[in-house]
This record gives C-alpha cells, sequence and structure tokens, in this order.
C-alpha cells in the first residue's frame, strides 16, 4: 500500500515539474553496442533519478509496522538512488532498518531521518534533539521520508571520507558493509556485520542485481580537494575533528604522519576534505 502511494507520487511530480535532462552510459546484454539512457532530473538537482515531493512544510510520517513493510515501502526508492548515486540499494535499504528501527525508532517519529545523520557543520535545515553517543545531540529533520533517502545519498557523495567506496562494485555490499564502519560511519563494531546480517536474511541484494542487470552506470566526476589547516582547541580529539571536516580519523592521522591519537592543545594538522 505504502509504496502504490509513493509510486503515485512520483508520477504526479514528473508530470508537474519541468525537468533538465541528464544522460547516463549503460549496456545492455546481449548487445555490446554503448547505448544511453535519459532520466528525468528536476531543476533543482543535477542528479537526480526522480523529482522529490514538494515540501509543503508539513511533516508526513509513514507508518511501518515490520522490516517486510519497510522493504516494500521503500526499495524503489533506494533503486532510484543507486542508480543516480551509485550507492547499493542493499546497503541504503539496510542502513535504514538498522538506523531507523525499520521506521519505528522514537527520531524518526520525531524527525523521518532514516539514517542517524546529525547536523554537523553547514547545515541550515530543520533539526530535532536526540540522546545518542551523548545527550541532546542534533538530528537532521526531514517533512518528508524521501528527502532523508536523498540526503543520504548526497552525505555518502560529498565527503571524502567516502570516496574509496566508489571504487568498489556497485552490488559489494560487503564491501560497503565493511567500508562504512571503516570511514567512520557508526562506532559500533559489529555495524558491518549487522547490515550484512539484515541485507541476506532479507534478499537486498537482489535489489542491487535489478539496477546492475539494467545496465546503469553512473559517471561520477573527479573529486576535487583543498587543504584546511586546523589548530588543536581544549576538548578537541581526533573523532569530532573528523566529524566537523567529513573526513575519516585514518585520513587526518595519514596526513599528519600521527602514530597515535593523542593532541596537544596549540597543535597544527593539515585536514584534506572534499572541495566545495
Amino acid at each position: 500500500m505504502m509504496k502504490k502511494i509513493i509510486v503515485f507520487v512520483l508520477l504526479v511530480f514528473f508530470a508537474a515539474c519541468k525537468a533538465k535532462k541528464r544522460t547516463v552510459s549503460y549496456s545492455k546484454k546481449p548487445s555490446s553496442v554503448s547505448e544511453t539512457k535519459t532520466l528525468t532530473t528536476p531543476v533543482s538537482e543535477s542528479k537526480s533519478v526522480y523529482v522529490l515531493p514538494e515540501d509543503s512544510g508539513k511533516f508526513i510520517e509513514f507508518p511501518i509496522n515490520s522490516v517486510e513493510e519497510y522493504i516494500e515501502t521503500f526499495s524503489e526508492i533506494a533503486q532510484f538512488e543507486m542508480k543516480a548515486y551509485g550507492i547499493p540499494a542493499s546497503i541504503t535499504l539496510a542502513q535504514g532498518i538498522l538506523e531507523s528501527g525499520f521506521g519505528k525508532s522514537t527520531l524518526v517519529k520525531k524527525t523521518n531521518n532514516h539514517f542517524g545523520i546529525k547536523c554537523h557543520k553547514g547545515w541550515e535545515g530543520e533539526y530535532d534533539f536526540h540522546d545518542d553517543d551523548e545527550k541532546g545531540e542534533w538530528f537532521r529533520k526531514y517533512n518528508h521520508p524521501m528527502y532523508s533517502f536523498r540526503d543520504h545519498s548526497l552525505f555518502l557523495t560529498s565527503r571524502a571520507r567516502y570516496a574509496f567506496l566508489f571504487d568498489l562494485d556497485t552490488n559489494d555490499y560487503r564491501g560497503w558493509a565493511h567500508g562504512l564502519k571503516k570511514a567512520g560511519y557508526a562506532t559500533d563494531y559489529k555495524y558491518p556485520s549487522k547490515l550484512i546480517s539484515f541485507i541476506e536474511r532479507y534478499d537486498l541484494h537482489t535489489y542491487d542485481e535489478k539496477v546492475v542487470n539494467e545496465g546503469y552506470v553512473v559517471k561520477r566526476e573527479p573529486k576535487q580537494y583543498e587543504l584546511n589547516s586546523h589548530t588543536v582547541v581544549k576538548g578537541d580529539t581526533l573523532y569530532s575533528i573528523s566529524r566537523a571536516y567529513f573526513v575519516s580519523v585514518d585520513d587526518i592521522m595519514e596526513a599528519n604522519n600521527l602514530k597515535s591519537s593523542s593532541l596537544s592543545i596549540g597543535q597544527k594538522l593539515t585536514i584534506k576534505s572534499v572541495k566545495k
């Protein structure tokens, strides 16, 4: 039922919004000839496959009663995001199930935040408070769940610490699961095994296979990087600095030849981040 509602919303906005076009190279078996598929793209988004619902300013909640219903509701959205951004649909769904308690968590009910994304530096949207690693942390808030799925794609594709994930095969969900933990998406050391467990228990990898079999290949533009200088102040840790600049702890340590996580007040660090 929910899936039908989402599809209906998409069709309405496909018809209602003027759109640009973007070309994606792909090939279909058994033909070896390179073809092109044109995807509808809204004016405000250069990498979108579908038009997001208009933000009415009202908070729209999707009540979910089971993991199976969560998958049925959001699997098509996860596949659209995979086509546009190259993130395996299985990973998107597994993260959504885990981070949101399959849509039933307190955070989701307050914010529609399905991926536990905090505000971080530069966030200008709505937010709400929720206890996580620390008490009363700021989390991003969305008026529609689909905004959360789009922001998840943008979050992973716009930060240097996740860049190496996009060198993996698009359907390598195991590599992605371990890579997300390595890049610092979550602190739980069991995070990869939990994602993989959801993917294999509910056959989420079949959604990756559907996209791959359709021949979608996202052409990635080379990222440009910039070097920033950070002066350590009281309370700074490598983890907090990595969060502030959207890079991994390992990247900071490598760039500064650090052998341990110990920092000194006044210490100068070089931070390599994606150029905006």
